[in-house]
Protein backbone atom coordinates (compact mmCIF):
# COMPACT_ATOMS: atom_id res chain seq x y z
CA UNK A 1 0.00 0.00 0.00
CA UNK A 2 1.53 3.24 -0.99
CA UNK A 3 2.75 5.96 1.98
CA UNK A 4 -0.12 8.45 2.50
CA UNK A 5 1.22 11.74 2.22
CA UNK A 6 1.60 14.01 5.35
CA UNK A 7 0.34 17.23 5.71
CA UNK A 8 1.49 19.69 8.73
CA UNK A 9 -2.16 21.28 10.15
CA UNK A 10 -0.99 24.57 12.29
CA UNK A 11 -3.59 26.52 14.63
CA UNK A 12 -4.91 27.33 17.47
CA UNK A 13 -2.84 25.53 20.30
CA UNK A 14 -6.47 25.05 22.45
CA UNK A 15 -7.65 21.71 22.77
CA UNK A 16 -11.03 22.05 21.48
CA UNK A 17 -10.19 23.40 18.00
CA UNK A 18 -13.26 22.52 15.41
CA UNK A 19 -10.87 24.17 12.71
CA UNK A 20 -8.01 21.34 13.25
CA UNK A 21 -10.56 18.76 13.90
CA UNK A 22 -12.33 19.83 10.24
CA UNK A 23 -9.48 20.34 8.23
CA UNK A 24 -8.21 17.41 9.46
CA UNK A 25 -11.44 15.29 8.72
CA UNK A 26 -10.76 16.95 5.61
CA UNK A 27 -7.62 15.55 4.42
CA UNK A 28 -8.01 12.09 5.50
CA UNK A 29 -11.19 11.74 3.54
CA UNK A 30 -8.35 13.24 0.56
CA UNK A 31 -6.05 10.48 1.43
CA UNK A 32 -3.59 12.25 3.53
CA UNK A 33 -2.55 12.05 7.27
CA UNK A 34 -2.88 15.18 9.10
CA UNK A 35 -0.27 16.15 11.89
CA UNK A 36 -1.41 19.07 14.09
CA UNK A 37 1.50 21.76 14.42
CA UNK A 38 0.40 24.69 17.13
CA UNK A 39 2.59 26.21 20.33
CA UNK A 40 1.39 23.60 21.78
CA UNK A 41 1.68 20.44 19.47
CA UNK A 42 5.21 19.93 18.17
CA UNK A 43 5.86 18.62 14.95
CA UNK A 44 7.05 15.14 15.43
CA UNK A 45 9.84 15.24 13.58
CA UNK A 46 8.48 13.78 10.13
CA UNK A 47 9.24 14.97 7.08
CA UNK A 48 6.16 17.01 6.01
CA UNK A 49 4.63 16.36 2.36
CA UNK A 50 2.30 19.55 2.47
CA UNK A 51 1.95 22.39 4.84
CA UNK A 52 -1.99 24.29 5.72
CA UNK A 53 -1.92 27.40 7.58
CA UNK A 54 -5.26 27.49 9.33
CA UNK A 55 -7.50 30.48 10.04
CA UNK A 56 -7.35 31.81 13.84
CA UNK A 57 -7.01 35.49 15.19
CA UNK A 58 -5.06 38.69 13.85
CA UNK A 59 -1.66 38.83 12.90
CA UNK A 60 0.36 41.26 14.36
CA UNK A 61 0.83 44.18 13.02
CA UNK A 62 4.41 44.74 12.55
CA UNK A 63 4.44 41.93 10.45
CA UNK A 64 3.19 43.91 7.52
CA UNK A 65 3.97 47.48 8.35
CA UNK A 66 0.90 48.53 10.17
CA UNK A 67 -0.49 49.98 12.96
CA UNK A 68 1.25 48.87 16.00
CA UNK A 69 -1.18 51.22 18.32
CA UNK A 70 -4.47 49.87 16.61
CA UNK A 71 -6.06 46.89 19.22
CA UNK A 72 -6.12 43.88 17.93
CA UNK A 73 -6.52 40.25 18.73
CA UNK A 74 -3.03 38.67 18.04
CA UNK A 75 -1.08 35.76 19.04
CA UNK A 76 2.97 36.59 18.71
CA UNK A 77 3.73 33.33 19.42
CA UNK A 78 1.56 31.51 16.94
CA UNK A 79 2.59 33.98 14.26
CA UNK A 80 6.33 33.50 14.76
CA UNK A 81 5.54 29.50 14.99
CA UNK A 82 3.66 29.56 11.63
CA UNK A 83 5.91 32.53 9.76
CA UNK A 84 9.10 29.40 10.37
CA UNK A 85 6.49 27.08 8.30
CA UNK A 86 5.69 29.12 5.98
CA UNK A 87 9.38 30.05 4.94
CA UNK A 88 10.18 25.93 5.46
CA UNK A 89 7.37 25.07 3.22
CA UNK A 90 8.49 28.27 0.51
CA UNK A 91 12.51 26.96 0.79
CA UNK A 92 11.69 23.41 -0.07
CA UNK A 93 9.13 23.49 -2.38
CA UNK A 94 6.13 22.15 -0.44
CA UNK A 95 2.43 22.83 -1.39
CA UNK A 96 1.07 25.13 0.63
CA UNK A 97 -2.68 26.23 1.26
CA UNK A 98 -3.62 28.88 3.62
CA UNK A 99 -7.17 29.73 5.33
CA UNK A 100 -8.36 32.94 6.35
CA UNK A 101 -5.79 34.02 8.91
CA UNK A 102 -3.52 31.72 7.19
CA UNK A 103 -3.99 33.02 3.50
CA UNK A 104 -3.19 36.52 4.88
CA UNK A 105 -0.07 34.71 6.60
CA UNK A 106 1.69 33.65 3.43
CA UNK A 107 0.51 36.81 1.78
CA UNK A 108 2.65 38.59 4.55
CA UNK A 109 5.79 36.64 4.37
CA UNK A 110 5.88 37.69 0.67
CA UNK A 111 5.93 40.93 1.50
CA UNK A 112 2.60 41.65 1.20
CA UNK A 113 0.20 43.95 3.47
CA UNK A 114 -3.27 43.60 5.10
CA UNK A 115 -6.25 45.68 5.82
CA UNK A 116 -6.12 46.09 9.41
CA UNK A 117 -10.29 45.67 9.54
CA UNK A 118 -12.29 45.59 6.39
CA UNK A 119 -15.74 46.35 8.32
CA UNK A 120 -15.75 50.02 6.70
CA UNK A 121 -15.54 48.60 3.73
CA UNK A 122 -18.37 46.76 3.11
CA UNK A 123 -20.88 48.15 0.81
CA UNK A 124 -22.58 45.35 -0.49
CA UNK A 125 -21.35 42.28 2.11
CA UNK A 126 -22.99 41.33 5.38
CA UNK A 127 -20.15 42.01 8.30
CA UNK A 128 -21.99 39.53 10.08
CA UNK A 129 -19.81 36.16 10.48
CA UNK A 130 -21.71 32.89 9.74
CA UNK A 131 -20.16 29.43 8.83
CA UNK A 132 -23.04 28.81 6.21
CA UNK A 133 -21.80 29.60 2.39
CA UNK A 134 -23.94 32.82 1.90
CA UNK A 135 -21.09 35.22 0.62
CA UNK A 136 -20.71 35.81 -3.05
CA UNK A 137 -17.02 35.08 -4.61
CA UNK A 138 -16.24 35.74 -8.20
CA UNK A 139 -13.12 33.47 -9.37
CA UNK A 140 -10.69 34.33 -12.06
CA UNK A 141 -11.69 32.38 -15.09
CA UNK A 142 -7.51 31.43 -16.22
CA UNK A 143 -7.00 30.66 -12.54
CA UNK A 144 -5.88 26.99 -11.18
CA UNK A 145 -8.33 28.03 -8.67
CA UNK A 146 -11.02 28.01 -11.63
CA UNK A 147 -10.31 24.39 -12.61
CA UNK A 148 -9.93 23.45 -9.11
CA UNK A 149 -13.53 24.22 -8.38
CA UNK A 150 -14.60 23.79 -12.02
CA UNK A 151 -16.59 27.06 -11.70
CA UNK A 152 -15.91 30.79 -11.34
CA UNK A 153 -18.88 31.66 -8.94
CA UNK A 154 -19.13 30.40 -5.40
CA UNK A 155 -21.28 30.89 -2.07
CA UNK A 156 -18.69 30.80 0.55
CA UNK A 157 -18.68 31.40 4.29
CA UNK A 158 -17.23 34.14 6.22
CA UNK A 159 -15.46 34.63 9.61
CA UNK A 160 -12.91 37.39 8.70
CA UNK A 161 -12.31 41.38 9.85
CA UNK A 162 -8.73 41.29 8.22
CA UNK A 163 -7.94 40.97 4.54
CA UNK A 164 -5.53 40.95 2.24
CA UNK A 165 -4.81 44.81 0.56
CA UNK A 166 -1.74 44.21 -1.54
CA UNK A 167 -0.12 40.78 -2.48
CA UNK A 168 3.38 39.64 -2.17
CA UNK A 169 6.16 38.38 -4.76
CA UNK A 170 4.35 35.79 -6.55
CA UNK A 171 1.06 36.27 -5.80
CA UNK A 172 -1.72 36.85 -8.13
CA UNK A 173 -5.47 37.81 -6.95
CA UNK A 174 -8.00 35.00 -8.59
CA UNK A 175 -11.10 35.76 -6.25
CA UNK A 176 -12.74 39.24 -5.19
CA UNK A 177 -15.93 38.95 -3.29
CA UNK A 178 -18.98 41.76 -4.36
CA UNK A 179 -17.33 44.54 -2.51
CA UNK A 180 -13.62 43.67 -4.48
CA UNK A 181 -12.07 42.84 -1.36
CA UNK A 182 -9.51 39.98 -2.21
CA UNK A 183 -11.41 36.52 -1.45
CA UNK A 184 -8.11 34.35 -3.13
CA UNK A 185 -4.49 34.34 -4.15
CA UNK A 186 -2.58 31.53 -6.16
CA UNK A 187 1.00 31.39 -7.06
CA UNK A 188 2.66 30.92 -10.88
CA UNK A 189 6.30 30.51 -9.17
CA UNK A 190 5.19 27.92 -5.87
CA UNK A 191 2.69 25.52 -4.90
CA UNK A 192 -0.06 27.77 -2.98
CA UNK A 193 -3.45 28.12 -3.12
CA UNK A 194 -4.86 30.53 -0.24
CA UNK A 195 -8.70 31.56 0.13
CA UNK A 196 -9.86 33.99 2.86
CA UNK A 197 -13.28 31.70 3.70
CA UNK A 198 -12.93 28.68 5.39
CA UNK A 199 -13.62 25.02 3.49
CA UNK A 200 -13.18 23.26 6.18
CA UNK A 201 -16.44 23.47 7.37
CA UNK A 202 -17.69 23.37 3.56
CA UNK A 203 -16.71 19.96 2.83
CA UNK A 204 -19.66 18.94 1.96
CA UNK A 205 -19.57 21.37 -1.17
CA UNK A 206 -17.66 19.05 -3.99
CA UNK A 207 -16.44 21.98 -4.80
CA UNK A 208 -14.78 23.30 -1.32
CA UNK A 209 -13.72 19.70 -0.53
CA UNK A 210 -11.45 19.91 -3.82
CA UNK A 211 -9.30 22.28 -1.93
CA UNK A 212 -8.05 19.66 0.48
CA UNK A 213 -7.73 17.33 -2.73
CA UNK A 214 -5.34 19.66 -4.49
CA UNK A 215 -3.29 19.95 -1.16
CA UNK A 216 -2.73 16.12 -1.51
CA UNK A 217 -2.70 15.79 -5.11
CA UNK A 218 0.22 18.30 -5.28
CA UNK A 219 2.64 16.41 -2.46
CA UNK A 220 6.04 15.15 -3.84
Amino acid sequence: MAKKPRIGVTGTAKFWSPGWWCAALALRLAGATPERISVRHSASGQPLDGLLIGGGDDISPEHYQGDIDKPVKSDPARDELEIRWIKTALDNDIPLMGICRGAQLINVVLGGTLHPDIRSLRQHTYNRPGLLPTKQVKITAESKLADIFNKVHLRVNSLHHQAIKSTGKGLRVVGRDLDEITQAVESDQHKIIAVQWHPEYLIYLPSQFSLFRWLVKNTR
